[in-house]
C-alpha cells in the first residue's frame, strides 16, 4: 500500500498544478487523509470568495463560444471518456479508493456509471437540444418553434460519498447543454474529479469551462451561488433546504438530490437466497455511504425468520479490509465525523432496546474510521436510528403481516428517495412498486437497475429532494425552453382592413369549429 499511496501523491501534484493552478490567490491548502490509513494524502489549494467570483467569471466569458458550437461538436470529448476512463480504470480505482476508503468493487461502480452516463448523454444531447417544431396558433399561418438556450453558468456542489460518479455525471449534461460549470467537489475527495478534469481536457474539452473551487461553504457558498444562473446540489436535506431558499430570493432555478431513509420489501413469494444476496448490496455498499441504499428492511412474517437467518449469515461472513483487491467486500467509512454518527445511532437503539443481529461496533483493527456491518432487530420510534438517515453500515428489520401494511410502513417517511421490492411475481412486484411514493423503485433490485438506466429520471419526492437527474429532464434542467411562432400576414390577430370586428370573431368561431373538427388543434 505504501507504494500505491506514493505514487497517487505524484499524481497528485501534477493535476494540481496543471488543473486548480487557479483556484487559490491566498496560498492557503489544507491536507486531506486517506481513510484507510490516517495517513496524509494529498495538500489541496482553498479558494477565497474572491477566487470564487473570479472563476465564475472566466467561466461566464468562456461559455459564450461553447455555446457557439454545435452540439455535436460538445459530445465529442464525452463520447471518448467513455473509452478512456474505462482503459485507464486502475488509475482512477486506486484515485477514488484512496481518498474515500470504499472497497475496489464499489469504486468500480463510480466508473461504469461515469463511462455509462457520460456515453448516453453524449449520443442524446445533439437529439434533445435539437430545435422543434411545434403546432401554431393557425395551421399554415402560424409557423413555431421551440428552442433549448443555455442557462448560463451553472454552479453546481458534489458530495464525498460518489465524488467521481455524483461530480462527473451532472457536470457532463450541464456542460452538453452549452453551459460553463463552476464546481465545488467536496475538499477531501477533489482527486477524482481533478482527475477527471485533466483527462477531459486531454480529450479535447476546454479548460475554462469546467472550474473548480475548493475550501469550507461558510466562506465561499454565498459567492459561488450569487453569480450562478441554475443550481445542482448532491448532499443533506437541511442544506437542500438553505440552497433552495437562496436559490428562490434570485429566481434562479435549482436541482436538489437529497437525504433517503429506504426501504425495502421482502414479499411472501420471493427467492430468499437471491433477496438475501441482494440486501447485502443494497444495504453495505460503500458501507451504506449511498444516498439510495437501504436502511429499513419490511420482512414478511411469513419468511421472516428464514431470510433473517440467510441475511444475518452473509452479514458477519463480509470480508472487510482497506486492500486494493476485489475480494473486499466493504471498506471503510471517509470520515470521522460519520463514525461518529454511526455509532452513536447503534449505541442509542441498543440503549432503548434494540437487538444487534449482526455488527455493532467500530473495527480500529481494520483501519480507523471502520464500522462492522450492522443489522439490528426491535428498532422502535423512541430511536433516533428509527427514523433519522444514519448513512452507514447499518439496517433495521421489521415485521409485516399483509401488502397494505407494508405499503404504509415503507411510506412512514419524510423522504422518498429509492426502494425496493422483492418477489417472484413481476405484475405484483410492479403493483406494489407503484404505490410507494419514492423517485425510483427497484424490483428484484436493491437501486442499481433504476439509477443505472440512463434514459429514465431518478431523483426525490418529498424531502429528498427537487427535480431530476438522468433522462432528458437530467439535460433540459440545464436549458431554458424558447418559443419563437412567426405569423403570416395574411392572417393576423386584427380584423382586416375594412373588416367589422363583429365580422371578425364570426371568421374566427368558425375557423375553431373547423380546426376541432379536423382534429388540427
Amino acid at each position: 500500500m505504501a507504494a500505491t499511496l506514493g505514487a497517487i501523491r505524484t499524481l497528485d501534484r501534477d493535476m494540481i498544478e496543471r488543473v486548480v493552478r487557479q483556484v487559490t490567490s491566498s496560498g492557503r491548502t489544507r491536507e486531506v487523509s486517506a481513510p484507510f490509513t490516517g495517513e496524509p494524502l494529498a495538500e489541496l489549494p482553498l479558494s477565497t470568495a474572491d477566487d470564487v467570483r473570479a472563476a465564475h467569471a472566466r467561466a461566464r466569458e468562456a461559455q459564450a463560444a461553447w455555446a457557439a458550437l454545435p452540439a455535436r461538436a460538445r459530445a465529442l470529448p464525452f463520447l471518448r471518456l467513455h473509452d478512456a476512463i474505462l482503459e485507464r480504470r486502475e488509475e482512477i480505482l486506486d484515485v477514488v479508493q484512496w481518498e474515500t476508503g470504499k472497497a475496489r468493487r464499489h469504486a468500480f461502480e463510480e466508473v461504469a456509471d461515469v463511462a455509462g452516463c457520460s456515453l448516453y448523454y453524449a449520443r442524446r444531447a445533439p437529439g434533445l437540444l435539437e430545435t422543434k417544431r411545434r403546432a401554431g396558433l393557425f395551421p399554415l399561418a402560424t409557423k413555431v418553434v421551440e428552442a433549448r438556450r443555455p442557462k448560463g453558468v451553472v454552479a453546481l456542489v458534489s458530495p464525498w460519498n460518489y465524488p467521481l460518479s455524483l461530480g462527473v455525471t451532472d457536470v457532463v449534461p450541464a456542460l452538453l447543454a452549452g453551459n460553463a460549470v463552476v464546481h465545488k467537489p467536496d475538499t477531501q475527495t477533489a482527486l477524482s474529479t481533478l482527475w477527471t478534469i485533466d483527462l477531459l481536457v486531454s480529450l479535447g474539452m476546454p479548460r475554462e469551462i469546467w472550474q473548480v473551487v475548493l475550501g469550507d461553504p461558510a466562506e465561499i457558498g454565498d459567492p459561488l451561488l450569487d453569480d450562478a444562473d441554475y443550481v445542482a446540489f448532491t448532499g443533506s436535506t437541511r442544506t437542500g433546504r438553505k440552497i433552495a431558499e437562496e436559490a428562490a430570493k434570485r429566481l434562479i432555478g435549482c436541482s436538489l438530490e437529497l437525504g433517503g431513509k429506504n426501504p425495502m420489501i421482502v414479499l411472501d413469494d420471493a427467492d430468499l437466497d437471491v433477496a438475501a444476496q441482494g440486501a447485502l448490496r443494497a444495504c453495505f455498499t460503500n458501507a451504506g455511504q449511498l444516498c439510495i441504499s437501504i436502511e429499513r428492511l419490511y420482512v414478511h412474517d411469513a419468511v421472516y425468520d428464514a431470510f433473517t437467518e440467510k441475511f444475518v449469515r452473509l452479514v458477519k461472513n463480509m470480508k472487510l479490509g482497506a486492500g486494493l483487491d476485489w475480494d473486499v467486500q466493504m471498506g471503510s467509512l471517509t470520515s470521522r465525523r460519520q463514525l461518529e454518527a454511526v455509532g452513536a445511532h447503534v449505541d442509542d437503539a441498543v440503549a432503548k432496546g434494540a437487538r444487534v443481529l449482526a455488527g455493532g461496533r467500530a473495527r480500529p483493527d481494520a483501519g480507523p474510521l471502520f464500522y462492522e456491518p450492522t443489522v439490528l432487530a426491535d428498532v422502535d420510534e423512541t430511536m433516533d436510528l428509527c427514523r433519522e438517515e444514519t448513512f452507514g453500515p447499518v439496517v433495521s428489520l421489521y415485521r409485516f403481516s399483509d401488502e397494505d401494511e407494508a405499503v404504509a410502513k415503507a411510506n412512514d417517511t419524510v423522504y422518498g428517495l429509492n426502494a425496493s421490492v422483492w418477489t417472484r411475481n413481476l405484475p405484483r412486484g410492479r403493483a406494489l412498486a407503484a404505490r410507494i411514493k419514492a423517485g425510483t423503485v427497484n424490483v428484484n433490485e436493491g437501486y442499481g437497475a433504476a439509477f443505472a438506466s440512463y434514459d429514465a429520471p431518478m431523483g426525490g419526492m418529498k424531502s429528498s429532494g427537487l427535480g431530476r437527474r438522468h433522462g432528458a429532464e437530467g439535460l433540459l434542467k440545464y436549458t431554458e425552453a424558447q418559443t419563437i411562432a412567426s405569423q403570416a400576414t395574411w392572417l393576423g390577430l386584427e380584423p382586416l382592413p375594412g373588416m367589422a370586428y363583429d365580422r371578425y370573431t364570426d371568421v374566427v368561431v368558425n375557423l375553431l369549429k373547423a380546426m376541432k373538427a379536423l382534429h388540427l388543434k
